[in-house]
């Protein structure tokens, strides 16, 4: 098992200490450094390359949001992982905008927090549960809004097993679009991962597995 490298990004030296507490306790993850502000965390970013940055919203001199952009920008391999108190409909939009892989509150239980990073360190998009629904709330039309048809595209072939790059080589996009579609596609079924996602999906007879 390769172990994933991973960054902190939080402006209280607390909540860095708690997280790197709960992340010692992972075979799999190795905790590669620590940013108190945004800025930090690109220039962290550009010295360590860790695959998974996690990513506080509201911190002096540069916030998570900008930050997430730079590093998206100019670190395509680091993925972004949101862990906020924030749960405005705004904050998680303009995160996801930014780039973010993935958006959890910090009241996650340790499993959810564990599952994302290692979803992020794959590339794969995992939202909390109550901003996926969040999500689903401001995206529903009067009516039930429905899937695309890119999008049902899409979770077919994820639902065959294929990955984000995968998809996005069967579709003639990119591995960024493939992401954008799927976190579209979690508000509209109101689900937090690819995995609840094809089930919702095939119970609503959207899909055929």
């Amino acid at each position: 098992m390769n172990p994933i490298h991973i960054l902190i990004t939080d402006d209280h030296p607390v909540v860095r200490a708690g997280l790197q507490g709960m992340l010692a306790s992972q075979a799999d993850f190795v905790l590669v450094g620590e940013a108190s502000n945004g800025a930090e965390a690109v220039e962290q970013v550009e010295r360590l390359r860790p695959q998974v940055a996690l990513m506080d919203l509201q911190m002096p001199l540069m916030d998570g949001v900008a930050a997430t952009a730079q590093i998206r920008a100019r670190f395509p391999q680091t993925h972004v992982l949101v862990l906020t108190t924030y749960d405005s409909d705004a904050s998680i939009l303009r995160a996801i905008e930014a780039g973010a892989t993935g958006y959890l509150l910090k009241d996650a239980p340790r499993d959810e927090l564990f599952r994302a990073i290692r979803a992020a360190a794959r590339g794969e998009s995992l939202l909390a549960p109550a901003v996926a629904a969040r999500l689903m709330g401001r995206m529903r039309a009067p009516a039930e809004e429905s899937l695309s048809a890119r999008e049902i595209e899409v979770l077919t072939l994820v639902a065959r097993g294929a990955s984000n790059k995968e998809v996005g080589r069967s579709l003639h996009i990119s591995e960024a679009t493939v992401k954008s579609h799927l976190i579209h596609i979690f508000g509209k079924l109101g689900v937090a991962d690819r995995t609840a996602a094809v089930a919702e999906a095939s119970r609503r007879g959207l899909i055929t597995l």
